[in-house]
């Protein structure tokens, strides 16, 4: 975990309620897919956790949903630079994806397997890509994906781009070895009951403290409780113990 302040470089509007946001500063080209960083908004107590997007010669890209009072205070800033720890959570494991991993993605848990994807093809690997979305106005990042040569399914729950319906109605059909998925707990739980090899998961969770001191993000996982900002937020498929 590394402290930094990062110059706001852009924050602009991408899609409905969402922003992309790219900040210089240094220390971020030793940051991993899948990790996460915790932003300090005033006039708040706790930091904002946001998922890396991509990374680019010491300039931090984030995307996020504008949907509480922090982030939509940051969606208002548009210069300055802003108190950020790096560097935090515990990052997907490229290793074991073999030849084609697909990449399964939810609204705000997106962006971070655009920099695994990335990462992945400069491995060589075929890469596919299942992005859900609620409706149209949603859709973001599908040509950043396909600009990478991933083949890219976009589905909405309305039917009003894409094919109607959720993520797992795109997994039955697809061709892979192994996988790894972003998003909102239902998707995650129903991308578990379908897939077809091992895989890993990253969870969200409300984060105190961000670095694994306030224990507040803990989940029971099948040999114990693990700490989402500490030992995740990716966990492999074989460790998860889903709760009711």
């Amino acid at each position: 975990m590394k402290q930094g302040i990062f110059e706001i470089k852009e924050n602009k509007q991408i899609a409905l309620n969402t922003y992309r946001l790219k900040l210089k500063g240094e220390g971020s080209n030793d940051l991993k897919p899948g990790q996460f960083v915790n932003i300090k908004l005033e006039p708040y107590f706790l930091r904002r956790p946001i998922s890396i997007c991509d990374v680019n010669d010491d300039v931090l890209t984030l995307i996020y949903k504008a949907v509480g009072d922090g982030t939509k205070t940051l969606s208002k800033m548009k210069e300055g630079s802003l108190d950020l720890l790096i560097g935090l959570g515990n990052g997907y494991d490229l290793s074991k994806s073999e030849g084609k991993p697909l990449l399964i993605g939810g609204g705000a848990g997106i962006p971070p397997l655009y920099f695994l994807a990335k990462q992945l093809r400069d491995q060589g690997k075929k890469v596919s890509v299942i992005l859900g979305f609620n409706k149209k106005e949603e859709i973001f990042m599908e040509e950043d994906f396909k600009a990478l040569g991933c083949k890219v399914i976009v589905t909405t729950a309305d039917g009003s781009y894409g094919i109607k319906g959720f993520v797992s109605d795109a997994m039955k059909d697809m061709d892979y070895t192994y996988f790894y998925t972003c998003g909102p707990l239902p998707m995650l739980k129903a991308v578990y009951g379908l897939c077809r090899t091992e895989g890993e998961f990253s969870f969200e969770e409300r984060m105190g403290c961000g670095f694994g001191a306030c224990m507040g993000c803990s989940i029971k996982v099948k040999d114990g409780y693990k700490r989402v900002c500490k030992e995740g937020p990716v966990f492999e498929r074989k460790e998860i113990l889903w709760q009711e």
